[in-house]
């Protein structure tokens, strides 16, 4: 097994989707603590007090805060952030002291805007994977206790393509990746150390797929600012890689040898899907077909390659298809599920969807099942072959991907208790 494979194989599956609690700080080196939470907050020790590198959810802050104040508690001349989501910017004004500057990229505010143009659907839509962190951030923000104040910060200091700090004996450089999870993206490098803090530009599992689109509702990703972000990074040639979550990756060789992988499997996904495109090849077929080789194996415990193909495609041509005109209209195939198997009978439609599901084609069994429950949500039989078809799929997965794995775990959550109060009985 080649050194990025295994890398591949010991670190976790999934996102930590675990708030913090920890009585400690983690002393990554003699002068660098982390806090883990639901993304990590850094501290770097200068002879000039401490600089802080993101800083939480703001209901997490106060024990990021307490953490770090228990090994150095100040003066914080710099708060530092890597992008403008939530889990990393919530806990600012908390950290915040008079003489404090917040450095970000320039398109900070332009991020926190798009937040909060949508932030009622997105935050419905993000809790069926993040339920608990958005209650209590929901609380903290009903007690307006000033230390759980959720942030929208405004930065003292914003930058376009670079900007380099002088902290005590210290050197910061941020330069700007906005080929991560947001456009304010940037990494934050100490070159006397060659110490990279990437935060979440590769996502929050390294080295695995880049999510492109996450399902929890958010912009679109592409591919060409990605790979100049990644360049960007592997020209620094860290020889310690701090991510946005887990432990940091040690070793010239191992991270260059990661950030090669991952350039060739955007590459090779993103060219593959613009080939078949060109040769005519739907969007459905190129989900199916385009597959990374063995020798560019990388997880999929956060994107997914099906995903990342469909991303690309719709980033290209947008949302029309060009195979039916019915796309054209708001009239999809859903509204008239109920006339079709009006027609057929709805045992019919579930006894197919059976037979679809006992032959290993879990997909088509799915779509079936929803066929049914359009025309009566209530119907037991219906209930039970939905709830089976997302356990196939479930199971299918292998469990691995935080996204896929969690939705399915809602659906069957759901289809669970539908099964309850259906007609006929129980379970």
């Amino acid at each position: 097994m080649d050194m990025v494979s295994q890398l591949v194989s010991q670190r976790p599956n999934f996102f930590a989707n675990r708030a913090a609690d920890q009585e400690k700080a983690i002393a990554i080196t003699d002068f660098i603590y982390m806090s883990p939470g639901l993304s990590n907050a850094y501290m770097v020790l200068t002879s000039a007090g401490r600089v802080v590198i993101n800083t939480g959810m703001g209901f997490e802050s106060p024990v990021h805060k307490k953490v770090f104040d228990a090994v150095c508690p100040g003066p914080t001349p710099y708060i530092l952030l890597t992008q403008g989501h939530v889990d990393h910017v919530g806990g600012v004004s908390l950290f915040r002291e008079p003489q404090t500057k917040l450095v970000a990229q320039r398109n900070l505010r332009g991020c926190q805007e798009d937040d909060r143009r949508i932030k009622a659907v997105r935050q419905a839509q993000s809790s069926i994977w993040f339920k608990s962190a958005l209650t209590r951030a929901a609380q903290g923000e009903t007690e307006a206790r000033p230390a759980f104040v959720q942030d929208v910060p405004v930065a003292d200091i914003v930058f376009d393509e670079h900007h380099r700090l002088e902290v005590g004996e210290t050197s910061f450089e941020l330069y700007s990746t906005p080929g991560g999870e947001t456009i304010d993206s940037c990494v934050v490098w100490l070159p006397r150390h060659r110490i990279l803090f990437s935060g979440n530009v590769f996502g929050p599992l390294f080295p695995h797929f880049p999510n492109f689109n996450t399902i929890r509702g958010d912009k679109y990703r592409w591919a060409e600012p990605y790979l100049a972000s990644l360049q960007r990074v592997r020209a620094l040639a860290p020889e310690m890689l701090i991510t946005g979550h887990f432990a940091p990756i040690v070793g010239a060789n191992l991270i260059k040898a990661c950030l090669d992988r991952l350039e060739a499997a955007v590459d090779f996904v993103h060219r593959e899907t613009l080939n078949g495109m060109n040769s005519g090849k739907d969007i459905w077929t190129l989900m199916r077909e385009v597959r990374l080789p063995p020798e560019l194996h990388v997880g999929e415990g956060y994107g997914k390659v099906s995903w990342a193909v469909r991303t690309f495609w719709e980033e290209y041509m947008g949302w029309f298809k060009a195979e039916d005109t019915s796309e054209l209209y708001p009239t999809q195939p859903r509204d008239v599920y109920p006339d079709l198997v009006e027609l057929a009978g709805v045992d019919a439609v579930v006894e197919r969807g059976r037979r679809k599901l006992t032959e290993g084609n879990p997909e088509a069994a799915l779509l079936l099942a929803e066929a049914a429950l359009a025309a009566d949500r209530d119907h037991r039989e219906s209930l039970k072959l939905a709830r089976d078809t997302h356990q196939v799929l479930l199971d299918r997965s292998g469990a691995v991907n935080f996204w896929e794995t969690g939705w399915l775990r809602h659906r069957i959550d759901r289809l669970d208790a539908a099964l309850k109060v259906a007609r006929g009985g129980t379970g």
